[in-house]
C-alpha cells in the first residue's frame, strides 16, 4: 500500500551561531554569523550576521528565553576609551535566528574569554582571561633607593544576575583571582611570560549545579567555587605541576567524571568530581598530539560526546581534532585525529569545536582556513568523517539551538 503523503516536518530548526574575531580592514571579520544547518550536517547555509559584538569569542544559549549572550573579548584603552570596553551581550533570537540586541554590561578584567550559563537559577558566569601587558611601576625600596615593580592585568570571574526576559541585570559578585606561575615560562605566549599573572581561561558548573570549576592557565591551579545565589566562594583547590596550564574542563554526562585539556603540558586529564565535596581526584592523563609529533603544541577545547564513552580535543600545533575513547575509571586512549588548518601560532588556530544536538555530527571553527567544517561521528568507534564547509571569516566558536517553527 503506498500513500501520498509527505515526510513530516521538523517540530524545530536547527541554527549555529559563530562567534568570531575582528581583523582591522576586513568588513566580514567579527561578530557572529547565523547558520541554517541540515540535520545530516551536510549543509551549512548563512542565513545572516550581527556586527557587533566584535570579538565574540565565545557564546551561549539560554533556549527558555530564546538568548544568545556572547562576550565582547577586549582590552579596555584606558580612561575616556576610543573603542568598546570589555563585555558581555545579550541578544534576542528570532525564529528565523535573527539576532536583536537586548543589552550589554561591562565585564571587569580585560578579555573575558569564557561563559556558562544556569538557566534554571537565573546566572551567567564569564571567566576573564586577563592579558600579558604590564606596568613598571617605580617604587622606593626600604634602604631609601629606588625600584621597579611590575604590575598585571587583574584575572576574574564574575556572576551577572539575569533578568526573567533573558536581558542582563547586573554583577552579583566578582572573584579576582591571584598569583602566579614560573615566569618566565617555556611557552612563547608573551615572549615567555605566559604564566606571568593570573589567567582564568574557563569557569563551568558542575552537573549539581553547586560549584563552579575556575580553570586558570596562569596559575596552574583548578580552583573550586561554591555557587551561591549572589556570591562565589572558594571551597577547594587543585594544584597541578608547574607549567601544566589548564585551560577547560567538560564534564561526561554519564559518569561524572572532568576532563581538562592542559595548554603547556600538552595533556589531557580525567578526575572523578565529588559532587559534595567538590573535590578533584586524578584518574588518568594521556598526551593529546599523536606519538609522531614533535614541535610546539597547546590543545585548547575539550568536548564529551552527549552519549558519554568518547572525549574530543583540537590541538594547536599538531593543527588537529582529536578523540580519545575513556572508561568507567577515566581511563584514556587516544584514538585518532583529523587535520585542521595549518596554524600560524597558537593564538591563531582552530580554536573550538561543538557538537550538534544527539552528537550525530560537530561544527568545528577551523579560523586560519576562514571555514567551519562539519564532521560526522561515528557513533561505534569515535571516528570522524568530513561532510562539508562553509565560509565564515576569523570563527572561533560554535553554539548550537534548536529554534521552534512559529
Amino acid at each position: 500500500m503506498t500513500t501520498d503523503t509527505q515526510p513530516a516536518e521538523p517540530a524545530s530548526r536547527l541554527v549555529a551561531f559563530v562567534g568570531a574575531y575582528g581583523v582591522d580592514g576586513d568588513e566580514q571579520a567579527g561578530g557572529i554569523t547565523v547558520l541554517d544547518v541540515a540535520r545530516d550536517g551536510r549543509t551549512l547555509t548563512p542565513l545572516g550576521r550581527s556586527a557587533e559584538p566584535r570579538e565574540a569569542g565565545h557564546l551561549v544559549y539560554a533556549p527558555g528565553t530564546r538568548t544568545l549572550y556572547a562576550v565582547d573579548e577586549r582590552k579596555n584603552d584606558g580612561r575616556g576609551p576610543v573603542q568598546p570596553p570589555a563585555a558581555v551581550h545579550a541578544l534576542a533570537v528570532g525564529p528565523d535566528g535573527g539576532l536583536t540586541r537586548v543589552n550589554a554590561l561591562p565585564a571587569p578584567g580585560p578579555r573575558p574569554t569564557h561563559l556558562c550559563l544556569d538557566e534554571g537559577r537565573g546566572v551567567l558566569l564569564t571567566a576573564n582571561h586577563g592579558d600579558f601587558d604590564h606596568v613598571e611601576h617605580v617604587v622606593r625600596t626600604a634602604d631609601g633607593g629606588w625600584d621597579v615593580e611590575y604590575l598585571y592585568d587583574d584575572s576574574t570571574v564574575l556572576l551577572y544576575g539575569l533578568r526573567p526576559d533573558g536581558a542582563l541585570a547586573g554583577l552579583r559578585d566578582v572573584h579576582v583571582r591571584t598569583g602566579h606561575g614560573p615566569d618566565p615560562n617555556t611557552s612563547p605566549q608573551a615572549g615567555g611570560h605566559a604564566q606571568s599573572g593570573a589567567h582564568a581561561h574557563s569557569a563551568v558548573v558542575d552537573p549539581s549545579g553547586r560549584f563552579v570549576l575556575v580553570a586558570d592557565k596562569g596559575t596552574d591551579r583548578i580552583d573550586v567555587l561554591a555557587l551561591g545565589e549572589d556570591t562565589l566562594t572558594p571551597v577547594e583547590s587543585h594544584v597541578f605541576p608547574p607549567q601544566t596550564g589548564p585551560r577547560h574542563i567538560a564534564f561526561a554526562p554519564t559518569t561524572g567524571h572532568a576532563y581538562v585539556t592542559c595548554e603547556f603540558a600538552s595533556t589531557l586529564a580525567a578526575f572523578a568530581f565529588d559532587a559534595h565535596t567538590g573535590r578533584l581526584t586524578p584518574l588518568d592523563e594521556a598526551p593529546t598530539v599523536d606519538k609522531g609529533h614533535t614541535g610546539l603544541n597547546e590543545p585548547a577545547e575539550v568536548r564529551v560526546h552527549p552519549d558519554g564513552g568518547f572525549v574530543y580535543v583540537n590541538n594547536r600545533g599538531e593543527d588537529s581534532l582529536a578523540w580519545f575513547r575513556t572508561d568507567a575509571d577515566g581511563r584514556l586512549t587516544r584514538l585518532g585525529h583529523v587535520p585542521l588548518a595549518p596554524s600560524l601560532h597558537p593564538g591563531v588556530a582552530a580554536r573550538s569545536f561543538a557538537f550538534a544536538p544527539g552528537g550525530g555530527f560537530l561544527l568545528v571553527a577551523d579560523r586560519p582556513a576562514n571555514l567551519v567544517r562539519a564532521y560526522a561521528v561515528d557513533a561505534e568507534d569515535g571516528s570522524l568523517s568530513a561532510l562539508g564547509t562553509v565560509d565564515v571569516a576569523q570563527p572561533a566558536y560554535v553554539e548550537f539551538a534548536e529554534l521552534p517553527h512559529e
